[in-house]
């Protein structure tokens, strides 16, 4: 087992936030799972989106942490799909559910691409207010292999986990890192061969984004400078497509700099936030002054 599997902040994490399971489909085995921390008061929270080799609670340190500073973040692992329709259609049924009319979204690599679809898919109605790209990018031609995506539902778990785990670096000696990636292998174990599958088709099959309708929404991209999955070419493809984006720049972290440096993307997160303080997409909640213990709000 991984050192963050077993540590004491993971644990209590697992005893202290209960795992929701959400049907929103008429398929009824098409279950979202979904962890929901901080203030519900607040109507526009942050919704974190995983890679595909991970689950919702790797962004656990971000629902720690981040909850205690009075912001609502969630977590969510979407069911299996495969097409970016469904996907699209699928998300926006979580948040009518969810009664949430629009959304601040993390998405880290895979994530990333799924949270500007979706705000490209919203931008006539939006239901996005602004997106966290982390280690993220904007076309799937970079992974050459849009041919054989149409494939992958047939493929044996065994080789499609092989195909994710070309991108993890397990030679450097950050511990912080290995650590990251020990926990990441763990998750990605416990995916089946139809979520893998699923995830690797919406990863690789041919499509990209059109940033001209993301024009709207408030941008910022997070990436490390040391070795990632994704080239600096491609990190420079997505500064030219959001000329205006802010960008949040880690000396190191690896493929998973949320959990490896989590502190440092936790006060990127914060500082991208509070642009929206003191408006309706606050994704924070403001103790008010009738809101404090002894005072009465009844006019007495």
């Amino acid at each position: 087992m991984s050192e963050i599997q077993t540590s004491q902040e993971y644990q209590s994490f697992r005893s202290s936030v209960p795992q929701k399971k959400l049907i929103v489909d008429d398929d009824d085995k098409k279950e979202w799972i979904l962890y929901d921390t901080g203030p519900r008061q607040v109507k526009c929270p942050l919704i974190c989106l995983p890679p595909a080799s991970g689950t919702a609670d790797v962004f656990y340190r971000q629902l720690l942490s981040l909850s205690t500073a009075g912001i609502r973040v969630m977590a969510v692992e979407f069911p299996i799909y495969w097409t970016m329709k469904e996907f699209c259609e699928g998300f926006k049924r979580l948040l009518d559910h969810l009664q949430l009319d629009k959304v601040h979204l993390l998405g880290a690599s895979l994530g990333g691409f799924l949270a500007q679809k979706f705000a490209e898919y919203t931008h006539k109605s939006p239901r996005v207010a602004s997106l966290i790209l982390c280690n993220s990018f904007y076309e799937t031609s970079i992974f050459q292999q849009t041919n054989s995506a149409p494939t992958f539902w047939m493929m044996p778990a065994l080789f499609l986990k092989k195909m994710v785990m070309g991108n993890f670096d397990r030679s450097l000696n950050d511990p912080e890192i290995a650590d990251s990636i020990d926990f990441m292998v763990e998750k990605l174990d416990s995916l089946s061969q139809p979520e893998l599958a699923s995830r690797l088709t919406l990863n690789c099959m041919n499509c990209y984004v059109e940033p001209q309708k993301l024009t709207a929404v408030e941008i910022t991209i997070m990436d490390v400078f040391d070795d990632c999955a994704l080239s600096q070419e491609v990190r420079e493809e997505m500064y030219k497509c959001y000329p205006n984006a802010k960008r949040a720049h880690l000396k190191n972290g690896g493929n998973f700099p949320y959990l490896s440096r989590s502190l440092e993307v936790n006060v990127f997160i914060q500082i991208h936030l509070k642009t929206f303080d003191d408006t309706q997409y606050s994704a924070k909640y403001v103790i008010e002054e009738l809101d404090r213990p002894g005072t009465s709000n009844n006019g007495e």
